[in-house]
C-alpha cells in the first residue's frame, strides 16, 4: 500500500539532495558548551542557542539532578488530570514575575505555546497582523486560528500601519499583533516601541516571541521589551527554557490574568500534552535565577558579539547587520553555505548551513551563535577558520 507514495517521497528527497537542500544531522558526544566533542573531535560551537552558557551551568544542573532524584522521571499525565506537579506552579510564578506579567503557563515547547494561543483568543470576527518574517510556529499558530489574517513586511511601520486600518475598516472585532522580539534567522531586533504606539492608535494588542532574548538581552535579560523600552505596552511574551534559560526543553506564555485562565481551559497543546518533567522544571527555575543576575556573562557576550562582527566585516564577509549575538554570514547559495559549513568543520568550528525553506531561496547563509561560554582564543580560531575556509573555497573554484 505505500509503493506509490514511498516512491513519491524518494524522488522528492532526490530533488531536495540535488537543489543542495538537504539538512543532516550531528551527533555531540559531550555537553552542550563553548566547545563540544562531535565524532570525538572537539569543536568550537558557533551554532546553539546557549547564549549565557547555562546549558552545562554546575548550579543548573544541580537542581535539575536533585529534582530527578526526588521526584522522579516525569509526570505520567497531562496538567489538568495530576500532571501538575508543585514546580510546575512555581516556575510560571518565577517566568511571570522575571518579566512582570500577571501570570504565565507553561508548555511543552514555545512552538506549542505559539501553535495553541491564537486559536484559543480569537475567532473569525478578529484579527491577526503578523510580520511577515515570523517564526514558523507563529505561522502555524495563526493557520490554525479562524481569526483573519494580515501580513505587513519586516518592521515596515507604513505597512503594518496599512494592514491595522485595513482589518478596522473590514469591521474586526480585536486586533492582535504579532512579532518575534529577535528574528531568528536574522538577528533583527523588533520596532517595539513604534508598533506599540500604533497599537495604541488603532485599539490592538500586542504579543512578542522572545526566544532569541529572553535572559540575555535587555536589563537583568528580560528581553526586547526592557531592551527597546517598550516595558508592560507588550501584552503577551511568548519564550522557551530551550535556550538562554538552561537550555532544556519547554515553552511559556506570560501576560494578563485572564489571557492565562483561558489558555489553561482550552489551549489543545497545553491540555492534551504531558506536563514537563520536574527536573526540567527545576533546572529553568535555577536558570532564571542566574540569568536575572548575570551581568558578567551578558558582558561576555557583548564583548565576544562585538569583536567576531568587527573582525568578519573587516574581513570582506556580507553580514546581516545587527547587534544580537546571532550573526549571520551570508553566502546566498544553498550549495555554497553547505561548502562554507563543511570547511569550517573541517578546521574545528560547529556551525551549520541554513537555506530553503529555513529561510528564502537564495538567502542562504551560516547562522552564527555568541555564547558566553567562549573564550576569547574560541573566537581568535573561529575568525582564522572563517578567513582560512574562505580562501580554499575560492582557490576550488
Amino acid at each position: 500500500m505505500m509503493k506509490g507514495l514511498a516512491e513519491h517521497l524518494s524522488a522528492t528527497l532526490e530533488d531536495i539532495r540535488a537543489d543542495g537542500l538537504e539538512k543532516h544531522e550531528m551527533a555531540i558526544g559531550s555537553s552542550q558548551s563553548g566547545r563540544v566533542k562531535v565524532g570525538g573531535r572537539e569543536m568550537v560551537n558557533l551554532c546553539a542557542n546557549n547564549y549565557l552558557g547555562l546549558a552545562d551551568d554546575p548550579e543548573v544542573v544541580a537542581a535539575s539532578v536533585a529534582a530527578l532524584e526526588k521526584y522522579g522521571s516525569g509526570m505520567a499525565s497531562v496538567r489538568f488530570i495530576c500532571g501538575t506537579h508543585e514546580l510546575h506552579k512555581q516556575l510560571e510564578a518565577t517566568i511571570a514575575r522575571y518579566l512582570d506579567k500577571d501570570d504565565a503557563i507553561l508548555f511543552g515547547s514555545c512552538f506549542d505555546a505559539n501553535g495553541g494561543i491564537f486559536e484559543t483568543l480569537l475567532g473569525p470576527d478578529d484579527a491577526i497582523i503578523s510580520d511577515t518574517l515570523n517564526h514558523a510556529s507563529i505561522i502555524d499558530g495563526v493557520r490554525l486560528s479562524k481569526a483573519r489574517r494580515f501580513r505587513f513586511a519586516t518592521s515596515d511601520m507604513d505597512d503594518l500601519e496599512t494592514q491595522l486600518k485595513i482589518a478596522s475598516a473590514e469591521g474586526t472585532r480585536f486586533k492582535l499583533i504579532v512579532t518575534d522580539g529577535v528574528f531568528s534567522m536574522d538577528g533583527y531586533i523588533a520596532k517595539l516601541p513604534e508598533i506599540c504606539d500604533l497599537a495604541e492608535r488603532h485599539n490592538a494588542a500586542v504579543m512578542i516571541d522572545d526566544c532569541h532574548a529572553t535572559g540575555h538581552l535587555g536589563e537583568k535579560g528580560k528581553g526586547t521589551p526592557a531592551l527597546t523600552g517598550a516595558g508592560n505596552r507588550v501584552d503577551i511574551v511568548s519564550g522557551t527554557f530551550g535556550k538562554t534559560l538552561g537550555g532544556a526543553m519547554g515553552g511559556f506564555i506570560a501576560g494578563p490574568q485572564p489571557v492565562i485562565d483561558i489558555l489553561r481551559q482550552r489551549a489543545r497543546p497545553y491540555l492534551f500534552s504531558n506536563a514537563l518533567p520536574p527536573a526540567v522544571a527545576a533546572g529553568a527555575i535555577k536558570a532564571i535565577e542566574i540569568a536575572e543576575a548575570a551581568d558578567d556573562r551578558r558582558e561576555t557576550l557583548a564583548r565576544h558579539t562585538n569583536r567576531f562582527r568587527t573582525a568578519l566585516t573587516d574581513a570582506g564577509f556580507d553580514l546581516v547587520p545587527g547587534e544580537t549575538p546571532i550573526i549571520p554570514v551570508m553566502l546566498y547559495d544553498a550549495t555554497k553555505a553547505g561548502a562554507m559549513a563543511s570547511a569550517l568543520q573541517q578546521r574545528g568550528v560547529l556551525v551549520s548551513a541554513f537555506s530553503f525553506p529555513v529561510v528564502p531561496r537564495e538567502k542562504a547563509r551560516i547562522r552564527t551563535q555568541m555564547s558566553a561560554a567562549l573564550t576569547d582564543d574560541d573566537i581568535t580560531a573561529a575568525i582564522d577558520a572563517f578567513v582560512a575556509a574562505r580562501r580554499e573555497l575560492e582557490t576550488v573554484r
